[in-house]
């Protein structure tokens, strides 16, 4: 809604400035319906029959408000009754309440995680109850979610760490490691050697959203020595890892990988010394028949 607002502020500052005293309007009264937003990704969920699309009302009215719903062909490519279909074609704002929700089915089974579809709504109402410059359409984007297991993050998986592509002494930047749940913290894993060997580290999912899953490395997690990769001691020889507060980390469900943005830093007895950098990370679970290949033919 601030959208809206924003709308209805800048409509009543450009009147005021061409001095249109005759034709003024009082935006705060008037009444507009519209979808709350002109684009939005919606979750398509296994377990979640339907999800809402959001319409909204400028103002109360004591008695009820229905609009209908109609589907764009132009604009859209998702295919209704095989990606999704709505509950109503039609819409009913309740006397006293400004919103009403579109509901939408969603085809867990038929969408695949990678695929880009969408579809396009127009509300069919009266033309002055259409906001200027705002419109009546909504594209809705279709995104897959996959239940959350913190069992698809755990086995053999492949490293590719930007830290490594610029301080392995080797040249290597990949690495084969292996994880682990952690036997007490819920959605947490344990990452063993993960870019030096002899130091684990630990991961947390965070699953609250499936629109935003993201994942974090708590502070102050030793990663390596630092001679192993610097030559030389800075502070206290512990090359320390942290969750990166410049970028965001994602998961993926429906593909068992993510990344993960980290920063490495130095410190001596607790007093910082310095920041090697913010390092993009990926990290992909595979099979142990994979796996066994990786080291048998890679060498990993």
């Amino acid at each position: 809604m601030n959208r809206v607002f924003k709308i209805f502020y800048s409509v009543f500052f450009l009147m005021s400035l061409i001095g249109c005293k005759e034709e003024y309007v009082m935006y705060s009264d008037a009444e507009y319906i519209m979808f709350a937003d002109t684009l939005s990704v919606y979750p398509v969920q296994k377990d979640v029959e339907w999800f809402a699309i959001p319409v909204v009302s400028t103002v109360k009215k004591d008695y009820d408000r229905t609009i209908g719903v109609e589907i764009i062909d132009k604009g859209s490519n998702a295919i209704e009754n095989r990606h999704y279909r709505l509950q109503s074609n039609t819409v009913t704002i309740k006397a006293g309440d400004t919103r009403a929700d579109v509901l939408v089915h969603g085809y867990y089974d038929n969408i695949e995680p990678d695929d880009s579809i969408g579809f396009q709504l127009r509300l069919v109402m009266k033309e002055k109850l259409v906001m200027p410059l705002y419109g009546d359409r909504t594209k809705a984007v279709l995104k897959k979610c996959c239940p959350f297991d913190i069992n698809e993050f755990t086995g053999y998986c492949v490293l590719t760490s930007m830290f490594l592509y610029d301080y392995s002494i080797t040249g290597k930047y990949q690495r084969l490691i292996y994880t682990e749940r952690h036997p007490s913290r819920d959605n947490m894993i344990i990452c063993r050697d993960w870019i030096r060997d002899g130091y684990d580290v630990t991961m947390t999912f965070h699953s609250s959203d499936v629109m935003n899953p993201i994942v974090t490395m708590d502070e102050g997690q030793v990663a390596s020595d630092e001679g192993s990769f610097f030559g030389t001691v800075h502070g206290d020889d512990h090359i320390l890892v942290r969750n990166s507060s410049i970028y965001d980390s994602v998961y993926y469900t429906c593909g068992r990988y993510l990344y993960i943005w980290t920063e490495m830093y130095v410190s001596d007895l607790g007093e910082p010394v310095g920041t090697v950098g913010h390092f993009y990370n990926i990290m992909e679970w595979i099979t142990d028949e994979e796996a066994e290949r990786l080291r048998n033919e890679e060498g990993m």
